[in-house]
């Protein structure tokens, strides 16, 4: 796989080369919303789903009294940009 350089907008990342970078962070891809992807880290996890205009993620128990924390990042954010903010974690 050989990415666009880390500074290009995710949305000039065609759509393949999006799923083999989120499968090379660990993250999988969910069998009944093609679209959402699952991580798990040592102290948190995640939902990340490939939405119309950006990518969303939810961290499953990781706010105050155990709620979710929702972010979402714009697709014209840079690759690593999103990566820093999404896979550090909440």
């Amino acid at each position: 796989m050989t990415l666009p350089t880390a500074d290009t907008p995710l949305y000039n990342h065609p759509l393949n080369q999006i799923e083999q970078w989120l499968q090379a962070h660990g993250c999988e891809q969910d069998q009944n919303d093609l679209h959402c992807w699952h991580i798990e880290r040592a102290k948190w996890k995640a939902e990340l789903c490939l939405e119309v205009e950006e990518l969303a993620v939810r961290y499953l128990g990781a706010g105050e009294g155990g709620r979710d924390v929702v972010r979402s990042f714009k697709y014209s954010l840079s690759r690593e940009d999103i990566e820093a903010a999404v896979f550090s974690g909440p």
